[in-house]
């Protein structure tokens, strides 16, 4: 493989142009997955404007707006890694709600978000609709490896060491969960893109080839 540097710019502006010109007919469903310290939500924020200026409807969900009530979620307490990992997304939801409707035989009728977990209740969001050719970006946590359909995958990767260096103290206790998720899951093996994500400022692109890393 080759790992190939680039400019946060460059980076936002490839992958525009890689999901612009994927089927550009039919409505795309791209996961953007990677811990809280690789910002998986600020890449695929800055993803919407050139994706519309290089004429796609897009439309951005959050994982986080699809977590499960608190009495579920924080059934085994509030800083088990294992629940963290098993069990906060609502994985049923998000496809019922987004990934199904944006399938092939779809509605194009997505619900933005389905819980707002620091009031605790439904969101009460209204249905939007995306057409033909929109893009649906689904950025977070543990999207992988739970079968849900995307059809592009960008994984962003942090050596353990970043990890630990970039997690806010107060969520170390979730630190076993990725080590579980690199392990049993490892999507930086079936990624379509890999980005490694250390430093924020310098990240760079996991190409195939011969080349030695």
């Amino acid at each position: 493989m080759r790992v190939r540097p680039v400019s946060p710019e460059l980076l936002v502006a490839e992958l525009a142009e890689r999901f612009a010109d994927a089927a550009p007919t039919r409505r795309l469903r791209v996961a953007v997955d990677g811990a809280p310290a690789a910002r998986p939500d600020d890449l695929a924020a800055a993803l919407i404007d050139p994706l519309r200026t290089l004429g796609r409807p897009v439309l951005h969900v959050r994982a986080e707006d699809f977590l499960r009530p608190a009495s579920v979620r924080l059934e085994r307490g509030r800083t088990n890694p294992d629940a963290y990992y098993e069990g906060w997304v609502d994985e049923a939801g998000l496809r019922r709600e987004v990934l199904d409707p944006t399938g092939p035989h779809g509605s194009g009728r997505v619900l933005p978000s389905l819980w707002d977990a620091r009031a605790d209740r439904a969101s009460r969001a209204g249905y939007l609709e995306l057409g033909p050719g929109g893009v649906v970006l689904v950025s977070g946590t543990f999207l992988l490896g739970g079968g849900l359909p995307f059809d592009v995958v960008v994984h962003l990767e942090l050596s353990p060491a970043a990890l630990r260096r970039r997690t806010d103290p107060d969520l170390a206790w979730t630190l076993p969960a990725f080590a579980r998720y690199a392990d049993e899951v490892a999507p930086a093996d079936f990624a379509d893109v890999v980005v490694r994500a250390d430093d924020p400022r310098r990240p760079a692109i996991v190409e195939p080839g011969d080349d030695p890393v």
